[in-house]
């Protein structure tokens, strides 16, 4: 053979051997590595619970339910807006049922008859009881305002719907109605000024909350600020002694929503002038009475009840302004019965006690049990009401409400929220024994949990973005926001854990079943209680 030609198939042979070791050792790991990346992308990490359909997401077993976008219009929101790909991703436009008489709360003309009768009592008051005191209180009656239509709006799946244009208005009308009258709320006045100190939970006035009543007839719960934002929860202070914060109650509203649990009535923030509107257009001597000024001038006031009947308690204006939450008031309890149940993971309200279910692992077991909670949507209802004050960190559930209209099939109310966000720095888990001891949740609700898990929506940037439209923005602090992200996580891995040990089918539950125990009447569920 040629010297050249032995020359050339060695190089030949070099470079092959060269291409080969490339090929081994850079190009195919390289390969491995990048599908090893594009697998990351399927959502099916440890962190979000793999489900088919929807890029990781599962489409809700939901029995009589419908979506009504398609598939490919999600996320097309021009504005660059979270919050609006959100509420437009087919998860969160959901239809129910063709709605009938007895699906909804109330009727117009029963509505209309109520509040007709409603005005011309306070005509009489106004010509009566305050005329001499030379009081003009000027309210109209508007058979359209944005508040009648929240109630005419209630039905047996949620206090709202998504779409409905009642809400927004409802919020942005709350800013600026002129107040007419401020009063004590009924639980305080039940109470008539009268607490027993010897009790660890005093039964009412901690919280400074009052009844405003406005121009065109709406009612509106209001609590004053009484803890800065950036201010956490003492690590030593009880829950059932912990300050109510106005601020939680804003966000609380604004959690529900973003959920789409929408069992939280419409709450807005507001600065109110306590002098023109509370001590000017108040009658209650008791209310007058707790008003005074400040070495700094400022205008303040103070509950009722006894306990904290000291200028310490009080709240106080700059010199009269003072900020706090407006929360929209439920139809009256005489034309929309509620019924108040004690949780079944009630905690112990005492310094010492210790609960069944803080000692017992297998508590959910009796519950199944127990009516309402052998069937139906009840006991899934609670473990939703228990994963959304998880996530605020509320630990004091010690009730809820129903309207008893509903009997067992209505949802849950989820009222008074003003004593979570008090802490950013620690998850409370044993929020979450309703879910951690059943092992169950509602397809719709796992599913939402882990759309909000997810980058392009993440729970902490579509709060943030919620909340910018309240008034007192910023609402949370950072902080607070990114333990929404944290606690989210948690709540995911609880269920991933629950998957593991029974199964998807045992733990993920279709929505809305019905149930097949007989409807009990108001009566039979006060007996239960």
């Amino acid at each position: 053979m040629p010297g050249w030609l032995r020359d050339r198939l060695l190089l030949a042979a070099t470079f092959t051997a060269i291409f080969s070791a490339d090929l081994y050792f850079i190009l195919l790991p390289k390969l491995r590595r990048m599908g090893q990346g594009s697998r990351q992308f399927c959502s099916c990490g440890p962190s979000n619970i793999s489900l088919p359909g929807q890029g990781g997401l599962a489409t809700p077993h939901l029995s009589n339910w419908t979506y009504v976008p398609p598939l490919g219009a999600l996320t097309t929101d021009s504005t660059g807006s979270k919050l609006g790909r959100l509420f437009a991703h087919p998860l969160y436009n959901i239809q129910t049922p063709a709605l009938g008489p007895e699906e909804k709360l109330l009727l117009v003309e029963q509505l209309m008859e109520y509040y007709r009768k409603k005005m011309s009592r306070w005509e009489r008051l106004v010509h009566g009881v305050l005329f001499y005191k030379n009081r003009h209180l000027n309210v109209t009656f508007d058979p359209d305002a944005s508040w009648l239509k929240f109630h005419l709006g209630i039905n047996r799946y949620a206090l709202y719907s998504r779409d409905d244009p009642a809400v927004p208005q409802l919020l942005e009308d709350m800013q600026g109605m002129a107040v007419v009258s401020a009063d004590y709320t009924q639980d305080e006045k039940a109470l008539k000024g009268v607490c027993d100190c010897t009790q660890v939970v005093k039964p009412s006035g901690h919280h400074l909350k009052l009844a405003l009543k406005m121009h065109n007839f709406a009612k509106a719960m209001f609590k004053p600020m009484r803890q800065q934002r950036d201010e956490e929860t003492p690590e030593d202070v009880f829950y059932f002694v912990d300050l109510q914060r106005h601020n939680a109650e804003i966000a609380a509203f604004h959690l529900d929503r973003v959920l789409d649990f929408r069992r939280v009535p419409p709450v807005t923030g507001r600065l109110v002038n306590v002098t023109g509107e509370i001590l000017q257009v108040t009658h209650n001597e008791d209310l007058r009475a707790v008003f005074f000024t400040s070495p700094a001038n400022n205008t303040c006031f103070f509950a009722k009840c006894l306990y904290v009947c000291k200028t310490e308690y009080a709240v106080c204006g700059n010199p009269n302004l003072l900020e706090g939450s407006l929360s929209a008031y439920l139809p009256g309890l005489s034309i929309a019965p509620r019924i108040s149940i004690p949780n079944p993971w009630i905690r112990s309200y005492t310094f010492t006690g210790r609960e069944e279910w803080e000692v017992n692992p297998f508590y959910c077991d009796t519950i199944k049990k127990l009516y309402p909670y052998n069937s139906g949507n009840r006991l899934l209802n609670i473990i939703d009401m228990s994963i959304f004050d998880f996530l605020t960190g509320n630990m004091d559930r010690h009730h809820y409400e129903i309207f008893t209209k509903f009997g067992d099939e209505g949802f849950i109310l989820h009222l008074d929220n003003a004593r979570g966000f008090g802490k950013h720095s620690h998850d409370e888990m044993s929020i979450l024994a309703p879910l951690s001891q059943c092992c169950m949740i509602k397809s719709s609700t796992l599913v939402r949990l882990q759309l909000l898990a997810r980058p392009e929506f993440r729970l902490s940037d579509v709060m943030r973005e919620s909340l910018k439209e309240d008034p007192l923005r910023p609402i949370l602090t950072e902080p607070h926001l990114l333990a929404l992200d944290r606690r989210l996580q948690k709540v995911l891995r609880v269920v991933q854990r629950c998957i593991r040990r029974q199964g998807r089918d045992e733990v993920v539950t279709k929505d809305f079943a019905k149930s097949t125990g007989k409807p009990q009447t108001a009566t039979e569920m006060k007996q239960t209680r």
